[in-house]
This record gives structure tokens, sequence and C-alpha cells, in this order.
């Protein structure tokens, strides 16, 4: 799909900003770009699109070599999204999303139709087409810039910190959603971050980068559990987890299956008897089809009791959930480091089908930490 052939980049003064770079990224494969202020990712994803031509070397998109295409051309052929998201104030979201396909021309219709269609992609009506940037949310008008990126359906999507500045639950909550929407897509994705944990939650592969050239480019798990060099290492973070059981991946594989639940049309003193039967302070709410409805918990019983008969009534729908098939790796840091007791587990139709105890996450921290042998003789 994409390769980058012995690419250089060399400014004014012989300052080398990239240095002999070799890398090949395959169709729908989601890269991260990682490293230090001025070790040259930025230079690097733009060379891409030709908004810095490269020095030396080739890149290559399909076999063509870019310096042959059209600079024009070639960057309505690639998606963009940047920090800044760029949405244009004066235009309505529909304009906004479909502005690629202004340019090539595409009539109206199939344009107010493809921006109906991307909208549904992130949850968002189709009563936000006709608002405008201001009248949306910094993590809505992120979405926007997302969508515009892939509207004329380009293969290929160059990101740069596109959620640096969010806040941290809507930067968390648009990067499952997007992680989740390139899967579906199949887009191959180039991604400038700052943001180790971020990286090591998207990418299929992490290219880290120092003083212009490629220090190691691998796999998060292989990174994590073996570094190039002291810079690698220390650039990851010693408190980051490395998995000591490689053998353990996902959520699903480590979740207990049979999370105690109760269905909305219970009343609240069954909802108090459960509780008591099964020693349990809460209680996950499903309807006849297991789909998570919310939670109650002692308190909020005792607080609505008198207005309220059944948990139907009471059920505190937002409730923090992860996916069957979210790695294990994510989930330790953003649950102890939120202070969790548990997390429901949820699959693709958001149907309850486990529960992820802190308790038994700080077990798999332990194991990383110190492993089963350090642990013996400890004890």
């Amino acid at each position: 799909m994409l390769k980058f052939d012995h690419v250089s980049k060399v400014y004014k003064g012989g300052k080398r900003a990239v240095h002999d770079l070799n890398l090949e990224i395959a169709k729908g494969e989601f890269i991260c770009i990682i490293g230090p202020s001025g070790c040259g990712k930025t230079t690097t994803m733009k060379m891409i699109n030709r908004l810095i031509e490269p020095t030396e070397g080739a890149i290559s998109i399909n076999g063509v070599d870019i310096m042959k295409s059209d600079p024009v051309t070639l960057r309505r052929e690639i998606g963009y999204v940047i920090q800044q998201i760029g949405l244009f104030p004066h235009m309505t979201i529909q304009e906004n999303i479909s502005l690629v396909l202004k340019l090539l021309k595409v009539p109206e219709n199939k344009r107010r139709a493809r921006a109906r269609e991307l909208l549904s992609l992130v949850d968002m009506t189709p009563d936000y087409l006709e608002l405008y940037p201001h009248e949306l949310s910094g993590g809505q008008q992120q979405r926007i810039g997302v969508l515009r990126a892939l509207a004329a359906d380009q293969p290929l999507i160059l990101m740069d910190e596109p959620f640096g500045a969010l806040d941290p639950i809507t930067r968390e909550s648009l990067q499952e959603e997007f992680k989740k929407l390139q899967r579906k897509l199949e887009k191959t994705i180039v991604f400038v971050t700052h943001d180790m944990d971020e990286a090591l939650k998207l990418a299929d592969r992490i290219v880290i980068m120092k003083d212009g050239q490629i220090v190691q480019c691998d796999t998060p798990d292989e990174i994590l559990r073996n570094p190039a060099n002291e810079f690698v290492e220390e650039f990851i973070g010693k408190d980051r987890l490395v998995q000591a059981r490689p053998n353990i991946q996902t959520v699903e594989q480590i979740m207990s299956p049979n999370p105690i639940t109760i269905t909305g049309d219970r009343s609240l003193s069954e909802a108090i008897q459960l509780m008591k039967q099964h020693r349990v302070d809460s209680l996950l709410v499903v309807d006849e089809m297991k789909i998570l409805q919310g939670v109650i918990d002692v308190e909020i019983i005792d607080q609505k009791r008198k207005k309220a008969s059944l948990v139907r009534d009471v059920v505190e729908a937002e409730v923090f959930t992860v996916d069957k098939e979210t790695l294990v790796r994510d989930t330790v840091r953003k649950i102890l480091k939120m202070g969790m007791k548990y997390v429901p587990v949820v699959d693709d139709k958001h149907r309850l089908v486990g529960i992820v105890t802190r308790a038994s996450l700080v077990d798999i921290v332990y194991d990383s930490i110190w492993g089963v042998d350090e642990l013996t003789k400890i004890g």
C-alpha cells in the first residue's frame, strides 16, 4: 500500500529532519508514529501527501511514486485529519463533511446521502447536517473532522494528533470509536501521536522515531515485551504494563461469565433481596435479550425508594463498559486509574457477556510486574 524507500528530508543548512527512512505499510494497517518533539514524525507523515517533499529516496502508494502524481490530485485521494480539525465555520456540517466530494464534482443529492451515511457511523443523527461547527461540542467537531476524511472513501488516511486537544474522557471514547470504525472500513491509517498510551491502544504497529530515524517498528505487545534499546524502554515508561502472560490478550479471557443481573420489571424489594443473597451492593440491569440497561446499587435505591417501586424507575443508565475484544493492557490501566471495583463486559450488540473485577486485574498486574518466580521468592 505505502512504501518509504531510503527517504530523507534535508532542510537548508544541512539539517536532516528525516534520515534514510525505510518502511512498508500494508493495506488496512493502522500505523502510529511516535517519538519526542523534533524526531521527524510529522515531517514523515506530511511527505506522504507532499505537504513536505522528500529530498532523497522515494515514497510510493500502490507502486506509484508520489512525485509523479499531481500534488492536488494526490491530496484529494488521501484523507487528512489534524488536531485543529479545520472545519469551516461558515459551512454547515453537511458542507464540511462533503467538501472533497464537492471538489470532485459529485452531485448534491449524493453528497447529502454520503454525509447522512457517515453520521450514522458515529451515532450522530441527520439533524446535525444543517448545524454549524460552533453548535457542536469539541468531541462532535472532531468526529466531523474524521468523517470528512472518510467522505470520498479514500483508502489512505493521515491523522496528525487528531485527539490531542480533547479532554481525557472525550478523547478515550473517540479513540475506541475510531478504532472500531477503522476495523469496519479497513482503511490504512498513518497516525502521528506523542501519547504512548494512545499508540498502544490504536496501533497494529508502532513506529518509534528519534533524531529522524526509526528506532523500533513493531506490534505494541512486542515493543512492550522487547524494547529495542534503553531509549525505547525509557520512552515507553517502566510503569506501563509488560504482560508476563502473553497468552492473555483480551478481556474475554479474564472476565467472569456470570455477573449477577436483574431485569427492570422486578421490584426494588426483590433487588435488595438479590443483593443480600449474593452479598453485593449493586446489580447490573438487563432486558430479556441480555442487553445492558444500566446499574442500580444500594445508595440509588435508598435515595429513590419512596418515589419508585420498580428497578426500571431508578436504574442508572450511564455505566462504563468494555468490549469483550478489548485488550487487557488497555483495560488494566483504565480501571485501576479510575478506581472502579468492576466493569461490565459487552459484545458488539451491547449484550452483557461478563464482568471484570478490580481484583482479577490486580492479580495480572502482580504477575506482570514480578512474575510467578519472583512472587515465589518473596513468599
